[in-house]
């Protein structure tokens, strides 16, 4: 398995403001093949946040970023035909429950909102389950720090995104120094344990680190403290989090190899180019579903009985 230090670069210019274009083709058999991304972007056993290369594009089979929203959108016919296949192979009560979670990792500007609208997008939203976590509420801070995470966990054949998650736990509070120690450091085995139960029940979990640099979060920022309509995205504490960007970075490396277990891996997604991260998401999507191979599940009634009965419904005038 490759790290991803090792991903080659492309010479392009970092891309600005937003990406382009959600048309899909008529059918499946226009898409272009696509090469897996699963082991290019499988974080390595031990990872240091300094190998980690933002500006790097594994797999991309494009020439450069103009390709980038046909590619991404080329995967739309595939990505909501496994969605409507997983969601209808789940309607049947005999079989057993399965879903797909994406955890969305990464620092502010990462991209997290991006990807949910422009990967996300690409498929039926009644087929999705999507949940920011931001600060606890009082409710949920009543209970351990995983309950209000179990709370959100994806019905059976849905799809859910977590914009943030139980990582919150292990990072947040301990760079802001909200608990000691002695209860952040057993909440990496909790985490392990609590996505192992969820695997065994069926959910399949696709782990996101959005790695974007610090350069790159600067520019972004103050493209949003340029634009009156990109307020609202900004809050001030982004540069009270900014300030502690090497104590995250720290904390990040420590969640990438504490908790990348084979049954819930992470994925490190370079994040610089807003067009390769949806690209890489969306690849990464599909390529799970396409492993779990979701199948249309079997009529409960005869079929040649019910086309002649619905041939014959329409009462005589």
């Amino acid at each position: 398995m490759s790290a991803p230090s090792a991903h080659r670069r492309h010479s392009d210019d970092h891309d600005h403001g937003h990406d382009h274009g959600h048309g899909a083709p008529e059918s499946p058999s226009h898409a272009r093949p696509v090469p897996d991304v699963l082991d290019l972007l499988r974080a390595p056993s031990t990872v240091r946040m300094v190998d980690l290369d933002p500006d790097a594009t594994p797999g991309y089979p494009g020439k450069d970023k103009l390709d980038a929203p046909a590619l991404t959108a080329e995967l739309a016919p595939t990505l909501s035909g496994w969605q409507e296949k997983l969601y209808a192979e789940n309607t049947q009560p005999d079989t057993p429950a399965r879903n797909l979670l994406v955890v969305l990792q990464g620092m502010d500007t990462s991209g997290k909102g991006g990807i949910i609208s422009h990967v996300f997008g690409l498929v039926d939203p009644q087929g999705l389950h999507v949940h920011a976590f931001k600060e606890p509420t009082p409710e949920e801070l009543s209970h351990d720090f995983l309950w209000r995470i179990r709370n959100q966990v994806p019905g059976r054949g849905m799809i859910g995104i977590f914009d943030r998650s139980q990582y919150e736990d292990v990072l947040v509070v301990r760079v802001d120094e909200l608990v000691g120690p002695e209860v952040w450091e057993q909440r990496f085995d909790q985490i392990n344990d609590f996505e192992a139960d969820l695997v065994a029940s069926g959910t399949r979990i696709v782990k996101c680190f959005l790695n974007i640099s610090p350069d790159v979060q600067e520019r972004r920022l103050l493209e949003r403290l340029n634009n009156p309509s990109k307020y609202w995205k900004y809050s001030t504490s982004d540069v009270k989090t900014r300030r502690r960007w090497h104590d995250y970075m720290g904390a990040y490396e420590d969640v990438l190899n504490r908790c990348n277990t084979e049954v819930a891996p992470w994925y490190v997604i370079p994040s610089n180019h807003k067009w390769y991260r949806n690209w890489a998401v969306a690849t990464l999507l599909m390529e799970h579903l396409r492993q779990m191979a979701p199948q249309w599940p079997a009529p409960t009634f005869t079929v040649e009985d019910e086309i002649a009965a619905v041939k014959a419904s329409l009462p005589e005038c």
